[in-house]
């Protein structure tokens, strides 16, 4: 393999990693609004967490966002 082919290669995954953490952050901003919308301001705390989520948690969180009735209720275990 050549120098530019390695090089071409290491691109293309630093281009997916830093899609994947755009996704991450734009769906951890909209949780955030929506929770806000729904149930006030957010303690410090929960943004934290948010921030610090995976995709795949903040997917379940945003689900939960519809049936819960407290914050408690969509960060549970």
């Amino acid at each position: 393999m050549t120098l530019a082919e390695r090089f071409d290669t290491w691109a293309q995954q630093h281009q997916q990693k830093g899609e994947e953490k755009g996704i991450e952050k734009g769906g951890g901003l909209l949780l955030q609004r929506q929770l806000v919308r729904r149930f006030g301001a957010l303690p410090s705390e929960i943004t934290a967490q948010i921030a610090a989520a995976t995709s795949v948690q903040l997917e379940l969180w945003a689900d939960r966002v519809l049936d819960a009735a407290s914050l408690e209720e969509i960060f549970r275990p």
